[in-house]
């Protein structure tokens, strides 16, 4: 489960505006933070397969979010892998 203050740190990050917690930018930045502390645990915890699932999940949300925000705002779209540090 990500912290509060991790999950504020992501959606700094991102945000658009002032009050922004929900645009495409904002949910991808947040499930990465997500998926940062979901593999640290992995690494730990090897046969933990509903977290692993849930990682899987996790992944493929933000590859269609990604996409999304590809197809309808690409300079947005180059700013939040730059600043994530995503790969294409």
């Amino acid at each position: 489960m990500i912290s509060k203050e991790n999950k504020q740190k992501a959606i700094a990050l991102t945000q658009v505006g002032k009050n922004d917690v929900g645009s495409p930018q904002v949910q991808i930045s947040i499930l990465t933070a997500r998926i940062k502390e979901v593999t640290e645990h992995l690494k730990v915890n090897k046969h933990d397969f509903m977290a692993r699932r849930g990682l899987v999940q996790m992944v493929g949300k933000r590859k269609r979010l990604l996409k999304y925000l590809e197809r309808t705002d690409f300079e947005s779209y180059k700013q939040v892998l730059a600043t994530l540090g995503l790969r294409k």
